[in-house]
């Protein structure tokens, strides 16, 4: 990430660059375990939905593994996959997935907030 020109200037410009570029040195790992557990977990999820399984603790685990990688656009996909197919199954579990979701990554988003309604 660069910074425009009239901001490089100030006096802790170049504090905050070394900072930034270390952060992002260390989030780069945890970045690619994210996108490693996806592409691991995106096969069984394509199969439940699929084969409309019924397998509720099979179905809880793997929404309970997406929950931790949500936070990639991947990840969130195949939560809500998953989260649509759980649905037709049990929707106040569902909700309470959904819930946990909205608590674990959109805590700042005021509008999304409010409780699903089974």
């Amino acid at each position: 990430m660069t910074i425009p020109h009239k901001y490089a200037s100030t006096p802790g410009a170049a504090v905050y660059q070394n900072l930034l570029a270390e952060l992002s040195a260390a989030i780069a790992p945890l970045q690619a375990l994210h996108q490693q557990a996806v592409e691991a977990l995106a096969p069984s999820v394509q199969e439940m939905v699929r084969s409309g399984s019924r397998d509720v603790q099979r179905i809880e685990h793997t929404l309970d593994q997406l929950l931790g990688h949500a936070c990639l656009p991947e990840g969130l996909a195949l939560f809500k996959a998953l989260c649509r197919h759980y649905w037709t199954l049990d929707q106040q579990a569902t909700a309470s997935y959904v819930h946990a979701y909205r608590e674990l990554w959109d805590a700042d988003d005021k509008n999304d907030t409010e409780e699903v309604q089974a």
